[in-house]
């Protein structure tokens, strides 16, 4: 049986990762935590915020809707609440297809 290369995945992100991941500053990421109550980053003694998995895929629904979908923000916590299962699937859909595409790109450049 071949070896097979595990991804790891971490529990926690700092603030910092999770602000290179998508490419906006803090207080943006720390507006969204006041706005939308489906974000929760756990803290610490210090105060820093750490984001779970579960925090980074909410978060990558909340940009979904308000930056590519244009909803304002009241639209976007209205859709949350009604839509919340419906809006996690499109997002699994879309990241699955995110990584389709990234893989597609590599294996043209590879040609």
């Amino acid at each position: 049986m071949p070896y097979k290369e595990r991804e790891i995945n971490k529990l926690y992100y700092t603030m910092g990762e999770v602000t290179k991941m998508f490419d906006v500053n803090a207080s943006q990421i720390r507006f969204y935590e006041r706005e939308f109550d489906i974000l929760q980053p756990k803290k610490n003694k210090k105060g820093n915020r750490l984001f779970t998995q579960n925090d980074i895929a909410n978060l990558k629904i909340i940009f979904n809707l308000v930056k590519d979908k244009g909803y304002t923000l009241q639209g976007a916590r209205d859709y949350l609440r009604t839509n919340k299962t419906e809006a996690k699937e499109n997002q699994r859909v879309i990241d699955s297809l995110e990584r389709l595409k990234s893989f597609l790109v590599e294996v043209r450049d590879s040609l």
